[in-house]
């Protein structure tokens, strides 16, 4: 049986994670805080936008308060990101190869609807995943295994069936919590920053099915997490 192969969106789709932490540095800036966004990103980046913000604080925000801010952000984000969007080198050909041997594709991911079509309609990459997984789906998100054994349940496939393609600490956590196999894209860390994925990878170009079989019998079973990285 193939695996199901899912798929985060940020930073693993496409490469926005830098504008995506200066979205959140010009956030903090107008909120008078002065922690720095790039560092921030590099620990908890695959957690909700609100629960990233409301880290910063020494006390809690309000939801309402918090929201805002998470929209604001949001806001900042898209103007900065609007003209460089793309897909990932080598993604859609990994994917149309993956589609046509028969494997399941799903996508997993912090993001909601609007900036799930802000990405996936934009470079029409929606029709590529078999179902799609979003923040208002799940109770809980990253580091959480919640996204990724809802997106298995969708999928009609066992968790230990699935490899979960991420660039996030925490993301790689919630694939161990939820029983599953990585493989790491490198955008924003290096590989000694994941904890122990099938393969690291700077993009999708020369990434094939077939490659990822082989790599699939070198780990028989899923890492266990490491409780200090979630």
């Amino acid at each position: 049986m193939k695996p199901a192969l899912i798929f985060d969106m940020d930073g693993v789709l496409v490469d926005n994670t830098p504008t995506q932490a200066r979205a959140f540095q010009l956030l903090f800036r107008d909120l008078g805080l002065k922690t720095n966004a790039t560092k921030l990103l590099k620990r908890l980046n695959g957690m909700p936008a609100g629960e990233i913000i409301q880290s910063v604080f020494r006390h809690r925000i309000p939801k309402k308060e918090l929201e805002g801010y998470a929209e604001q952000r949001e806001f900042l984000y898209r103007t900065l990101y609007w003209s460089k969007r793309r897909a990932l080198p080598g993604l859609i050909p990994f994917l149309q190869a993956a589609r046509a041997q028969g494997f399941k594709i799903g996508l997993g991911t912090g993001s909601g609807g609007p900036t799930l079509s802000y990405i996936l309609d934009h470079l029409d990459l929606r029709r590529y995943f078999d179902v799609i997984v979003g923040k208002d789906d799940v109770p809980k998100g990253k580091p959480h295994p919640d996204t990724y054994t809802a997106t298995a349940a969708k999928l009609g496939v066992k968790p230990e069936d699935c490899i979960v393609f991420e660039d996030a600490l925490l993301g790689e956590q919630a694939a161990y919590r939820a029983g599953m196999r990585c493989v790491a894209v490198a955008t924003t860390l290096q590989a000694q920053d994941f904890q122990a994925p099938l393969a690291v990878i700077n993009d999708f170009t020369g990434l094939t099915p077939a490659r990822l079989l082989e790599l699939l019998q070198q780990q028989p079973e899923a890492p266990k997490p490491q409780k200090q990285r979630g």
